[in-house]
């Protein structure tokens, strides 16, 4: 059924899918923490980005013929392909040849919760992890420092900023 829908519904199709993705990341963040409290289960979320961070960048570099080592022109292309990044707003931004800004610029968990009148997800420490791992199985010369992400403040456009280093 799907190989024969038309370019809006295969895009319909992507978005249910990593909806449900996120769905099921959070419900078992929240059974988790229900459980456990939040400290483990934040402690056992960065030993599930560990694992899948660079499952999912080795699997879209195959796909999308990102090659391995292509510095941050390969990163830039593979972070677009992530299965989150049509659910949120994000953007790019090059400071110089060898450093470039990522930016959650609407973060679909973020606003969820901001709607609901809770605080923001203290992601910082899983996102170092997230995407520090990611990063360098695109291209271990590549290093990431996190410029702003809760619990730490951030501008009202954005969520978090990464930064990512191309070390040669």
């Amino acid at each position: 059924m799907i190989d024969n829908l038309p370019r809006e519904q295969l895009l319909k199709v992507i978005d249910v899918y990593a909806k449900a993705w996120q769905a099921m990341d959070g419900a078992y963040f929240l059974a988790l923490e229900k459980k456990y409290g939040m400290d483990v289960a934040i402690e056992m979320d960065k030993e599930a980005w560990k694992i899948f961070s660079p499952i999912e960048a080795r699997r879209i570099m195959k796909e999308f013929d990102i090659p391995a080592n292509g510095g941050l022109k390969s990163l830039e292309r593979a972070l677009g392909y992530r299965v989150y990044a049509r659910l949120n707003k994000q953007s790019f931004e090059w400071a110089d040849k060898n450093t470039l800004h990522f930016t959650m610029n609407e973060c679909r968990v973020q606003v969820a919760r901001n709607r609901k009148g809770l605080p923001d997800f203290p992601c910082r420490p899983v996102g170092e992890i997230e995407y520090s791992y990611f990063a360098e199985t695109i291209d271990p010369r590549i290093k990431t420092r996190c410029v702003f992400c809760p619990p730490g403040e951030h501008p009202e456009d954005a969520y978090c900023r990464w930064e990512f280093t191309l070390e040669e």
